[in-house]
């Protein structure tokens, strides 16, 4: 398995397309944090240290970037037909569907590693240096991290699908999505209530949000964790289907 998760971080790492997706993601979230004049998510404007643009914009921004991360992750194999010879190996499915997940989730983990420079740079912009809410900046962190992680269950997912990593693209895309906003969407066309309310709790960005103002409760772990083991047990499905 840890053979497998190797191959996966070397083969995105060496290559041309992993570079780029990770600079074209530090260069989008830089250009709003502190480029774009008038907009809420420029630093500079906003009259107070904090990075909250950070968290606003990246669940928008990963809705490419992981898809761009995850979509060769099983396409690529079954377009050249080494899904079979891989299904040979002395590992089960679910080994095979995890490595390639957190060979995904590292990918992801590294691209969100720079953007901790804008964190030392808040805390040395506040008066006095320093002087900013670590905590709730942490929090936000790890809660990127949870966001980053059902992403790349999703695409892992949809890659299983089919062989074309366009198409795995655009899939992967769809559903996060779906699952990040179409759930607010819903809720919004539903009379105030309990079902309104279950509705909005099935989507990401309630826990995402809940995450984002620093405070880690158990039932936003609980519901990302959950949908992650659902992506993963569909994809490990799929791939068991491969076998017959």
């Amino acid at each position: 398995m840890f053979s497998l998760l190797k191959k996966e971080i070397n083969s995105f790492l060496n290559s041309v397309i992993g570079y780029v997706v990770i600079i074209v993601f530090i260069v989008t979230i830089s250009l709003f944090l502190w480029v774009f004049p008038d907009n809420e998510m420029n630093v500079l404007d906003a009259g107070y240290a904090g990075i909250d643009g950070l968290f606003s914009i990246t669940p928008w921004v990963y809705m490419f970037l992981v898809p761009a991360i995850t979509m060769r992750l099983f396409s690529e194999e079954m377009k050249s037909g080494t899904v079979e010879l891989l299904l040979t190996k002395p590992l089960t499915e679910l080994q095979i569907v995890l490595a390639k997940y957190f060979a995904g989730l590292i990918l992801v983990i590294i691209s969100l590693v720079p953007t901790l420079v804008y964190f030392y740079s808040i805390s040395n912009l506040a008066v006095p240096a320093g002087n900013v809410d670590t905590g709730a900046i942490w929090g936000s962190y790890i809660g990127l991290m949870f966001l980053g992680a059902g992403f790349v269950s999703i695409g892992l997912f949809a890659s299983s699908l089919t062989d074309n990593q366009v198409v795995a693209f655009i899939i992967s895309m769809f559903l996060c999505f779906v699952c990040f906003i179409g759930f607010d969407s819903i809720s919004g066309l539903i009379p105030r209530g309990d079902l309104s309310e279950l509705v909005y709790d099935l989507g990401i960005n309630a826990h995402y949000l809940s995450m984002s103002r620093g405070v880690i409760d158990s039932r936003d772990v609980i519901y990302f964790l959950s949908l992650i083991a659902l992506f993963v047990y569909s994809t490990k499905t799929i791939l068991e289907s491969r076998k017959w």
